[in-house]
């Protein structure tokens, strides 16, 4: 073991100890060791053993440390302080601008252990609530933790969007008049994208020729028709090259799920593939109903499209609410009046405003005194931009118990509530199950939030039995939300049709913390799609009339008297 692994693995024993909140002049010495280290002239596993505990800065621990590695080349203390710390805490040390101090402070108080828990805190504004954390370090920590999380190879599919679908218009251009489409999981609307994929009627030549003069392409590995390539040295992008009366074969067969195919060539659909002049025609003579992309998955769809029952897909024209969304009262960036005109202007009816409660002091929650005096703002407001309508809501905390964080006697004043999980998220299945449950089952409950918590690409979340939490919600009468944002999509699509196999209503919500965050509708949308949802089966598709009726009558339903 060389000077620098020795001085590196000291450095990050000391940041460890800090961050664990050990003795800090024990953590000093071995930092000052590292420094001492690695300004040797000469290598340590060359300096005579006796030697090294003489070497200013090398104390009697510091010292035995360093023949332990020298011998084995391991590091029993380190590894005992690794064994302990999160991995995704390991990798938030890498983000510059975050000391030992800082990251304690948001693993501690915060509850983060990964790097997209860290960018989420970041993008809600919560590193502003923390002492010593001011705007300022926290814009630089989200800059910094973006750059490194642009160099890894998954991807969400609102990180890559316009990336697809401008290289899409760059090689429509570059080899007209040849078609050219997005196809794969990315055309099928899948909310990870490992690898963006291109249909095109041209040879495999003339293609590796045409994309080699494109800047940021460099090739990978070729199959016949298909080349792999790597766009910026980040994104792989796979081109699959056909012959022009291919074309609509190619982009069918590339499009659908491995089971969706399986399954389509089952039900006699395989003979209408070769040679067909448009995807229509390949479904009108296998006898179905034009399948959309987006469902291709081989769940249900190829019984409906034989059946012509598919469902007509909500769209973001649907949605004429915003639920779920958060202003400077909790953790926004917008003030309320902000946030509403925001909404007025965009052709929303209303807004479902729905700060945190009064136990998440991390996002500034709301105490009663202040629920009160927010009400009579929106009351103001509701008069000022009719009939434009602000809702009286808030985001309650499901406590460890399963009970909201307000008596009865507040949660009747709200129009209506959504109850999430955010705290001691690290639960084995029947604990979680145990507090949403009861939290489905408290009469205030009009929506449940995003169901498991998870962040995708930085949390699994925690975890439970959907199919028990969707009977609950039709039981009772609860909505479950498809929280919009890209990194949740929570409930996953993949649970849609159960919940609307049992009358469940969705809420495509953009749980938004900020004006710009009502474009997330449009990703929940594209979930919601892949999961059969109609515009009849949304709640934020309700009109501000409709709306309002079914909230009135739930309320007579569950006897909650305002």
């Amino acid at each position: 073991m060389d000077n620098n692994s020795i001085a590196d693995n000291f450095s990050l024993l000391s940041k460890l100890m800090d961050i664990h909140g050990e003795n800090s002049f024990k953590a000093k010495s071995f930092a000052s060791a590292a420094f001492t280290i690695e300004k040797l002239p000469a290598q340590l596993k060359d300096t005579p053993r006796d030697e090294i505990f003489r070497i200013k800065g090398i104390g009697e621990s510091t010292g035995k440390s360093i023949l332990e590695m020298l011998d084995t080349s391991s590091f029993s203390l380190l590894t005992n302080y690794i064994s302990i710390t999160p991995p995704g805490i390991l990798e938030i040390m890498k983000i510059k601008g975050l000391g030992p101090k800082k990251i304690a402070t948001i693993w501690k108080e915060l509850e983060i252990e990964s790097m997209g828990e860290l960018l989420y805190a970041c993008n809600e504004n919560r590193l502003l609530l923390l002492k010593g954390f001011g705007e300022k370090t926290q814009e630089n920590v989200r800059q910094n933790i973006e750059f490194y999380l642009s160099n890894r190879n998954r991807f969400l599919y609102a990180e890559v969007e316009s990336i697809a679908t401008d290289l899409e218009k760059q090689l429509q251009e570059l080899l007209a008049p040849a078609p050219v489409a997005l196809t794969g999981a990315f055309r099928r609307q899948e909310v990870i994208i490992d690898e963006l994929e291109f249909v095109i009627a041209a040879t495999p030549e003339t293609l590796r020729e045409h994309m080699a003069a494109l800047p940021g392409f460099t090739p990978g590995d070729a199959n016949g028709a298909d080349q792999v390539w790597k766009y910026n040295d980040k994104l792989n992008v796979v081109t699959h090259a056909c012959e022009a009366d291919d074309f609509y074969s190619t982009l069918f067969c590339t499009t659908g799920a491995p089971a969706f195919i399986d399954k389509f060539n089952a039900a006699g659909g395989a003979a209408h593939i070769r040679k067909a002049p448009s995807e229509e025609a390949i479904f009108s003579g296998a006898g179905m109903a034009y399948i959309p992309p987006c469902l291709r998955e081989g769940q249900h769809e190829i019984e409906q499209a034989r059946l012509q029952q598919l469902p007509t897909l909500i769209t973001r024209a649907d949605i004429k609410g915003i639920i779920h969304s958060h202003s400077q009262w909790s953790d926004g960036v917008d003030t309320l009046e902000e946030m509403a005109v925001a909404a007025k202007n965009q052709g929303f009816e209303y807004l479902v405003i729905s700060d945190h409660s009064r136990s998440a002091f991390y996002a500034n929650g709301l105490s009663i005194e202040r629920v009160i005096a927010q009400q009579e703002q929106i009351d103001e407001l509701n008069k000022k931009l009719a009939p434009f309508r602000i809702f009286k809501s808030i985001e309650a905390d499901i406590l460890n118990d399963g009970t909201l964080d307000y008596p009865d006697e507040v949660l009747a004043r709200f129009d209506l509530v959504i109850a999430s999980v955010h705290s001691n998220l690290k639960m084995t299945e029947e604990k979680a199950m145990a507090r949403i449950l009861k939290a489905v089952e408290n009469p205030y409950t009009t929506i449940l939030g995003h169901m498991t918590g998870r962040l995708l690409l930085s949390r699994n979340g925690y975890p439970v039995n959907h199919k028990a939490v969707i009977d609950a919600c039709a039981a009772n009468n609860v909505v479950i939300e498809l929280n919009a944002h890209p990194r949740r999509l929570d409930i996953d699509w993949t649970w849609l049709s159960y919940a609307l196999e049992k009358k469940v209503l969705i809420s495509i919500d953009p749980d938004a913390h900020s004006v710009q965050g009502y474009r997330d509708v449009h990703y929940g949308t594209l979930a919601a799609q892949k999961g059969g949802v109609t515009k009849a089966n949304n709640l934020s598709s309700f009109s501000v009339d409709m709306l309002d009726n079914f909230l009135q009558e739930r309320k007579k339903q569950k006897n909650i008297l305002s």
